[in-house]
């Protein structure tokens, strides 16, 4: 469907909104009902940020909803200005991934201004999504991540709380920072052991934490995976348990292939995942002569 006729009402719809707000500031435009043309050209901008969508024009749509954002908040109407602010970062992010970022940032802004922490928390994520995969800067994505945990937690929306915060924790791991995802690994996990609906994964993060330790020490390690037994004794006869054991002792002997064996015999059970994967290559690296792959 051809829609670049759209594309030419948009940009029509554009001049005339950008009349009619030029006519309210006017003197005689204030004294006539100058707020009532403000409202008519918001409409008329956010209609021809939807044309523009129609005809895939994101950064012309993106303008527009600003446009319709900022004047929302001349009239005082925060949440449409606020809604409009996320329209255009939609819109941005499609083709202007840092545009959408700053409005994004914008509508967040409004948003805590009236308390609303939750619907902030999830633009805080749409904002560390982007970071992640357009623009690429984890250690971005990792603060909006943070950001978003918090005002989860300050409502006591716990479960979102650590769904951000496993994000944070994988992501620091990958990043050599050891210490700040061990700490939220077992915040996570001791929060989830207690939850007949979620102690199933409480493995899993402990599982997580205890790698952590083993890159940076082995001693760390052993001593970790004790301390996990008693907070948690299921832990003790799941698989990942077994594993670690399995994996300490052939790093004790400095035995990469028992290393490697065991871990193979894992993956052919449960599959690794990347960040596992590379993990249990960074504690294998670090035995005498090894060559680095788990093949």
């Amino acid at each position: 469907m051809d829609n670049s006729g759209k594309e030419k009402e948009a940009i029509q719809l554009m001049a005339e909104a950008d009349k009619k707000v030029k006519s309210s500031g006017s003197f005689l435009g204030g004294m006539f009902g100058g707020n009532h043309k403000v409202e008519e050209a918001c409409d008329m901008y956010a209609r021809a940020a939807n044309m523009f969508k129609m005809a895939k024009n994101w950064n012309a749509a993106g303008s527009a909803f600003c446009q319709a954002a900022r004047l929302h908040l001349q009239l005082q109407s925060k949440h449409d200005a606020a809604t409009s602010f996320v329209d255009a970062g939609n819109a941005y992010k499609k083709a202007d991934p840092q545009e959408a970022i700053n409005c994004l940032n914008a509508a967040i802004d409004i948003y805590t201004d009236m308390g609303r922490f939750t619907i902030a928390a999830k633009h805080h994520i749409t904002i560390a999504e982007v970071y992640e995969s357009e623009l690429v800067d984890i250690e971005k994505a990792i603060a909006h991540y943070e950001q978003a945990a918090d005002y989860y937690k300050g409502e006591e929306s716990n479960s979102s709380a650590n769904k951000c915060l496993l994000k944070v924790a994988s992501y620091s791991a990958q990043l050599e920072q050891y210490q700040k995802a061990i700490e939220i690994y077992e915040q996570v996990g001791s929060n989830t052991m207690d939850n007949p609906l979620l102690k199933y994964s409480a493995k899993e993060y402990l599982f997580k934490a205890s790698l952590c330790h083993f890159i940076v020490d082995e001693l760390n390690a052993k001593l970790a995976v004790e301390k996990y037994e008693e907070m948690f004794p299921a832990f003790t006869d799941s698989r990942e348990c077994k594993l670690l054991k399995k994996l300490l002792e052939a790093h004790e002997e400095q035995n990469s292939e028992a290393f490697t064996e065991a871990v193979k015999e894992f993956d052919s059970i449960s599959r690794l995942d990347q960040w596992l994967t590379t993990m249990l290559l960074r504690i294998k690296k670090t035995i005498q002569g090894d060559a680095g792959d788990l093949k």
